[in-house]
């Protein structure tokens, strides 16, 4: 089954999660995720986190926002035309407008970079245990953070090898369902791994400077 197959099938089957166990998932979500961004925030590591808005059955991140540590605020991304994301800090009751995808996006303050951003909490449709991340397929989370890997291309299986993820921040928190997690993902090249990921039971790190088979 080839990635587009595979994220057809995916999507559906996130879509079919009741609206219920989303909440319950959310709730669940936070009670795993809070105390993290709270080490965060007790290693002085205080600054901005990156959110989403769920769309097409994702996990909820209000949960998260609600009970946010002080010292964190938080941001959304904002689709920018170099193909990449701008973040903008962004409170409940704020203006949004949905952009080319239909996504609300912030409307005023400050388009910020991605280096700007202590944490970012990253939608998925699936993830592996060595921290790899299947996406939508529009690649904006993996150019927006290729600067990560130690090259602007962000290449993997090169001489970027020895020096990827060698940067401290941001880190890259995949948010899923427990269900959302698949023996094994092929990398490829432009493919940023994730730091971490969240889910309703766990909260799973993986090996920043591990490097990553082609």
């Amino acid at each position: 089954m080839n990635r587009s197959e595979l994220r057809a099938i995916l999507r559906e089957r996130r879509r079919a999660i009741p609206v219920r166990e989303r909440l319950d998932a959310a709730a669940a979500l936070a009670s795993h995720l809070l105390p993290e961004l709270a080490a965060l925030h007790a290693s002085g590591n205080h600054g901005r986190i990156a959110g989403y808005w769920a769309v097409g059955g994702e996990l909820p991140l209000h949960a998260v926002q609600s009970a946010l540590p002080a010292g964190l605020r938080w941001c959304l991304p904002v689709l920018h035309d170099d193909g990449r994301l701008r973040f903008c800090e962004w409170a409940a009751g704020q203006p949004l407008e949905p952009n080319r995808l239909g996504i609300p996006e912030p409307t005023q303050g400050p388009l910020l970079d991605a280096d700007a951003l202590a944490v970012v909490l990253v939608p998925l449709l699936a993830f592996d245990a060595r921290g790899n991340r299947l996406g939508q397929g529009g690649g904006w989370y993996d150019r927006s953070f290729d600067f990560l890997c130690g090259s602007s291309q962000g290449l993997r299986g090169s001489d970027s090898d020895a020096t990827r993820r060698t940067r401290g921040a941001p880190l890259l928190i995949g948010i899923g369902y427990d269900g959302q997690q698949v023996d094994e993902l092929p990398a490829e090249p432009w493919d940023v791994p994730l730091d971490a990921v969240a889910t309703p039971s766990a909260f799973h790190r993986f090996d920043r400077h591990a490097t990553a088979s082609p």
